[in-house]
């Protein structure tokens, strides 16, 4: 039985920052993994993106689980403790909480203060449910409470966050799910579909420049957190639709010659070259089964909107098999 990781503290936490920071800054192409883009003005300034005209995703799902929840419900057992990889969502949480009436609800969430606040509004809302926040990154081994341990559990995974992985890394981030979760456990999973160019950078590049700040506010983060010394103005938010990998990219592209320093080590960019900061994958359907069955998910029910623009997809880490 593998040893149960130690919790994390805000000095490991800073330590993992620190280190993907200097090692994606120095790579032949430059990248910061995307879960560092949320500190508590990232993820208030996400908050604002899932509100704008052009993110249809936030708005899409919300109104997929409203209408398939009794749906979601009756295969999902009373009194298990579910899981939400990620900080619980205002609007669709408690529309899971209330439907499914669980033991006990455990948001796990990189950034604690924002984590904070939203395990307090729903611990507020929802007075006889055991409200458990773990601070950790969910992407790296991390232990459950005990509290519920003998409980079954459903994983909740919203938003197409999945989508922020490469194939490689949203495969082995689906095992540590199943590991963490444990054979037997559910996983209510959202995905978001390929749909037309124009919409999804419209969607990832809004007119309000609100994914913009967003998306150089990790530059921001990395002068205050790592002594850093990059001149914000040398920067632009860009967003990039990948055909060939099915995906949207964001990058903060050099809008000149620059030279900075981040915990004491030197870099320089020339003008036009970027950090890239973000991918949002989109899935169609067999893609998206065959990602969960490759991370020892089986699906057990698909739900989309009417327009096809996202699904949730319902599965089970059922036991392992030695043969078909």
């Amino acid at each position: 039985m593998p040893a149960t990781p130690e919790p994390q503290t805000p000095d490991d936490q800073i330590d993992a920052f620190r280190a993907d920071v200097l090692a994606g800054l120095a790579a032949a192409i430059p990248a910061v993994p995307a879960r560092w883009l949320y500190d508590r003005t990232g993820s208030e300034l996400f908050d604002a993106i899932t509100r704008l005209p052009t993110y249809y995703p936030t708005r899409t799902e919300t109104a997929l689980l409203e209408t398939v929840m009794p749906e979601i419900a009756a295969r999902v057992p009373k009194g298990l403790a579910v899981v939400e990889f990620g900080a619980g969502s205002a609007t669709k949480t408690p529309i899971l909480l209330e439907a499914v009436a669980p033991s006990a609800y455990v948001p796990v969430d990189i950034s604690g203060d924002y984590l904070e606040d939203s395990a307090a509004a729903l611990d507020k809302d929802f007075h006889a449910l055991k409200v458990i926040p773990v601070v950790a990154d969910f992407a790296r081994p991390f232990a459950l409470p005990e509290a519920i341990a003998g409980t079954q559990k459903l994983g909740f995974f919203p938003g197409s966050t999945i989508g922020n992985f490469v194939p490689r890394t949203a495969t082995d981030l689906l095992r540590h799910f199943r590991e963490l979760l444990g054979t037997g456990a559910l996983l209510l999973i959202g995905m978001d579909r390929a749909k037309p160019v124009e919409r999804l950078l419209a969607a990832y590049d809004d007119p309000q420049g609100v994914t913009a700040r967003f998306n150089l506010n990790l530059l921001e983060r990395i002068n205050r957190e790592l002594d850093g010394t990059i001149p914000l103005d040398a920067f632009r938010h860009e967003a990039r639709w990948n055909d060939i990998l099915s995906r949207i990219e964001m990058h903060l592209v050099a809008l000149r010659d620059v030279e900075f320093t981040v915990a004491g080590q030197p870099f320089a960019f020339r003008e036009g070259a970027s950090i890239h900061s973000e991918n949002s994958h989109k899935y169609e359907r067999r893609g998206a089964r065959l990602l969960l069955l490759a991370g020892g998910w089986t699906p057990l029910a698909e739900w989309s909107d009417p327009a096809d623009d996202f699904a949730l997809v319902l599965a089970e880490a059922q036991p392992n098999r030695s043969a078909p």
